[in-house]
């Protein structure tokens, strides 16, 4: 039975900024937050063997989810600590190192499958200690995972170039303060309307001492020939290596492959999720917003009506680079990054 303070706890923690709040920063205190649950139920419950331990686990993970089904940080995390729980108890169990060679050829993955542990009941009196050893790298991974992409900032950014970007994402601004400590370079930020986030951000690379103008949404095209590059953050990067980002970003990224113009996006390695875009409108994939910013309900027509989504999706044919904790990489490479951080058995966590 799941935790119904948790559960609260973590509804509160999206409702806290309101309809509008920083959808970027949110992931990752969600994330924290559910690695938090896991480190808990794996301390606290009772569990004897892997397999309870593993449907404790997915258990409290579907009713995390539940609580806003947009969120894909929360399933995101519960993969991870349900790989980690395979992965040990197969060290344990079989003595199989499963953390060795990184340079995998196509065989190994293939094979992989039928070398997988499918017993999960025999019992492991060590693994708990294990799995909270893991736990906890996992918890620096995570509360690391910004300045790990800060880190590469100057591999990307060079004196005199102009950087465009759009809305408020805590990574970005980490990333272009990080090029600024030893770059001089100009940011143009897209207003980001109705919600005006990029004013926000401007404000912050201002005050950091980042030459920055705030253009019109409506101008990005008409500016993007004076871009050297598109730097974005993402809410989630999708199966496909397509992005599931705030709305703005695609007609960025448009604007941007018209032009020759660069685009980057910087995310966290907990943003991959194994889910695939199957409609734009679907209830896992788009959250609406209050449509009053738009058009004022008193002037608004009653014959009208207004959404206000709050994502857009991005193909992957538009995204070049992802910049991710350990390094850059094709959409056409987050098949093998799913492959390493999730078991496919845990793709779907609401069967």
């Amino acid at each position: 039975m799941s935790d119904i303070s948790d559960v609260q706890q973590l509804g509160d923690l999206l409702k806290q900024d309101g309809a509008d709040h920083s959808l970027l920063d949110t992931s990752s205190r969600v994330a924290q937050f559910t690695l938090a649950v896991m480190v808990k139920l794996v301390k606290e419950r009772p569990w004897q063997v892997a397999e309870q331990l593993l449907d404790l686990l997915r258990q409290e993970g579907r009713a995390l989810m539940q609580v806003d089904p947009t969120e894909t940080a929360v399933g995101n995390v519960v993969r991870r600590v349900l790989k980690l729980v395979r992965d040990d108890y197969a060290s344990m169990c079989c003595g199989r190192q499963v953390e060795g060679d990184n340079s995998e050829s196509l065989q190994k993955l293939v094979s992989a499958k039928g070398d997988s542990v499918d017993d999960y009941s025999r019992p492991q009196p060590e693994l708990r200690e294990r799995l909270l050893e893991s736990l906890d790298e996992l918890e620096r991974e995570l509360a690391l995972s910004r300045e790990n992409i800060a880190a590469q900032a100057l591999e990307h950014i060079h004196s005199g170039q102009v950087i465009m970007t759009t809305g408020r994402s805590r990574t970005v601004e980490a990333f272009l303060r990080r090029a600024a400590a030893q770059r001089t370079f100009q940011v143009m930020v897209a207003e980001s309307a109705p919600s005006f986030s990029g004013l926000e951000l401007a404000r912050v690379l201002s005050r950091a001492g980042i030459r920055v103008t705030v253009v019109p949404d409506s101008a990005v095209l008409a500016i993007m020939p004076r871009v050297s590059k598109v730097i974005i953050g993402t809410h989630s990067v999708m199966a496909d290596g397509g992005l599931k980002a705030p709305c703005g970003a695609h007609a960025l990224a448009l604007a941007a492959r018209q032009c020759a113009v660069p685009l980057i996006v910087v995310a966290p390695a907990f943003k991959l999720t194994p889910q695939y875009l199957c409609s734009e409108d679907q209830e896992a994939f788009q959250r609406f917003g209050s449509p009053e910013r738009v058009a004022r309900f008193e002037t608004a027509s009653s014959a009208v009506q207004l959404v206000a989504p709050a994502f857009d999706y991005v193909p992957p044919d538009l995204v070049p680079l992802l910049v991710l904790n350990s390094g850059g990489n094709a959409p056409s490479y987050v098949y093998r990054l799913l492959s390493e951080m999730y078991h496919p058995d845990d793709f779907k966590l609401g069967a």
